[in-house]
């Protein structure tokens, strides 16, 4: 969802990065919106053999010539090498109405929106004196198992979100819009067929074989990540192929040849390390998106 959240999930403790209201009717509720999850995932960015980041330059595919961005046009692909050019003027005129309020427009069942639409989740908290009209909505909500359906703007951008509840507290799931959403016919999924008796009862033996009254949080964990890191630190602290990008931290000495450290280290060689200590960074980057509000059960099944 918005970008502004990715600057955040990384932190113990985020800070909002959205205030506004929730309006419905008469009622006006000011809250805050934090982002629900973090990122565990470990990020690793490209270096040069010289030891360098690299940065994206872009250059044209005709000419192979760089191109400043006071060059660049917005051009959208109508059909094969056919465009049509959109400028910042005219897409700062299609820009919704800037806004601070969450109009919930209407409340559906829960299970009438299909999971496939959540994309992502955040939290709600009360802001000012609202805490007792934040808690009554989140109460009705949770009782009758509704969502309000709503889309609010940030940074220009609209967003369509569901307001759920769960154990006294709202949450914002923002979903997809209808248009990118595609069907099982699409990918060319096969017709139900109803399967024969015998077949079936030996699918339910096995399902309830193995099944659980509760999800393991152990099938939770990012083991992946887990042993990435475990590298990662073992490695640094070994000293073993860690490069600094900044030459000033060396002595302005001339930078190591990354492509013969790493193979070295692949060689399995135990020799002479590299003169000079490094130390690498990462970074993260992510994105948002377009409407529509009326579901049906059936819908993407």
């Amino acid at each position: 969802m918005p970008e502004e959240a990715e600057n955040v999930e990384k932190e113990s403790s985020p800070g909002p990065f959205w205030s506004g209201t929730i309006s419905f009717g008469l009622v006006s509720i000011p809250v805050s919106l934090f982002p629900a999850n973090r990122s565990s995932r470990v990020h690793a960015r490209a270096l040069g053999p010289e030891g360098v980041p690299l940065g994206r330059r872009y250059y044209s595919s005709k000419t192979d010539r760089e191109l400043p961005s006071k060059e660049m046009v917005r051009g959208y692909e109508t059909e094969k090498d056919k465009y049509v050019l959109v400028t910042d003027e005219e897409l700062d005129r299609l820009a919704p109405k800037k806004s601070r309020d969450i109009d919930l427009r209407e409340f559906v069942d829960l299970n009438q929106i299909p999971p496939i639409y959540f994309e992502r989740g955040y939290f709600l908290a009360p802001e000012g004196d609202s805490t007792k009209a934040y808690l009554l909505l989140s109460a009705i909500l949770e009782k009758t198992q509704r969502a309000g359906i709503a889309t609010f703007v940030m940074r220009g951008k609209e967003y369509l979100i569901a307001i759920t509840a769960e154990n006294g507290v709202l949450r914002a799931e923002t979903m997809r819009f209808m248009d990118e959403m595609r069907s099982p016919r699409d990918i060319g999924l096969p017709e139900r067929v109803k399967a024969k008796a015998e077949r079936s009862r030996h699918f339910i033996q096995i399902i309830q074989k193995h099944a659980s009254p509760e999800l393991s949080r152990d099938e939770l964990r990012d083991e992946t990540s887990a042993q990435l890191l475990k590298l990662i630190e073992e490695k640094q602290r070994r000293k073993q192929d860690v490069v600094v990008t900044d030459e000033k931290k060396d002595g302005g000495d001339a930078a190591p040849d990354l492509v013969a450290i790493l193979k070295q280290s692949l060689a399995g060689r135990t020799g002479q390390r590299p003169k000079h200590s490094h130390a690498a960074t990462a970074r993260t980057a992510r994105r948002p998106h377009r409407l529509q509000t009326h579901f049906s059960k059936r819908a993407h099944r």
